[in-house]
């Protein structure tokens, strides 16, 4: 199955022409409907999911959490303000997708390369003279509530997003994978950070990062630090 390229290519020129004013309000927009969708997808889930619990009640939402996720959509916004100038000047080059096998290859690539990426990121945020400035916030939330995915120091936010750029720096990715990557990493961390376990029992011993993997990490600091897999966790002996 081949991909006709004429409406992507289409948009590409339209954003290439896009102003950096017209591209702040864009990547704006782009990432309050993500942080919409995330908190919609949560709620649903919470609603519909009959299965029970992992811990007795969610985190309490506050005003503080509140800002910070708000920040956090500026952040972002930031991340793909710089995506965008890269790809303007050279730096970030977008291939084409060829066909569905190809694009499933590269989001598998993404995934994977992403999670190590991750992992050691997140192992060096627990270390304890990171962790007070970083991550203690983070981990304020012992459960979890449909704000926590974007209860984030903003460095830790920008950091995850320069592991993403010196990616597509290094690699042709197409605009199709990529987007489906990002969708999934959204979709991922809100499943993640639910108080349900969202996946069968049996996902774990595929290697999968479940929610009560995630859920774990947060009941015992030193323990699975991977975000879409335990590969890493179970590589380095961080896996529980």
């Amino acid at each position: 199955m081949n991909f006709n390229h004429t409406e992507l290519s289409g948009y590409l020129h339209l954003f290439w022409q896009f102003s950096w004013p017209e591209w702040i309000v864009f990547s704006l927009i782009i990432n309050c409907f993500l942080y919409l969708f995330s908190i919609g997808l949560y709620v649903f889930i919470e609603k519909t999911c009959r299965k029970s619990q992992l811990q007795e009640r969610n985190h309490p939402v506050t005003k503080s959490d509140f800002y910070l996720s708000l920040f956090t959509i500026i952040c972002n916004s930031f991340v793909m303000l710089l995506g965008a100038f890269l790809w303007k000047n050279g730096w970030i080059v977008l291939g084409e997708t060829q066909s569905v096998v190809r694009m499933i290859a590269e989001v598998m690539a993404l995934l994977l390369l992403m999670d190590l990426l991750m992992y050691f990121f997140h192992y060096g945020a627990h270390l304890p003279f990171v962790y007070k400035i970083l991550h203690r916030k983070h981990h304020e939330h012992v459960s979890t509530n449909f704000l926590s995915l974007f209860v984030l120091h903003p460095f830790e936010t920008i950091g995850f997003g320069l592991m993403m750029l010196a990616l597509l720096i290094g690699y042709d990715f197409s605009v199709a994978s990529i987007s489906v990557y990002l969708l999934l990493n959204l979709i991922w961390g809100t499943i993640g950070h639910l108080n349900r376990e969202f996946f069968p029992a049996s996902f774990d011993r595929l290697f999968v990062g479940t929610t009560r993997f995630h859920n774990q990490h947060h009941l015992d600091e030193s323990k699975n630090f991977g975000f879409y897999t335990s590969i890493w966790d179970r590589v380095f002996g961080t896996y529980k």
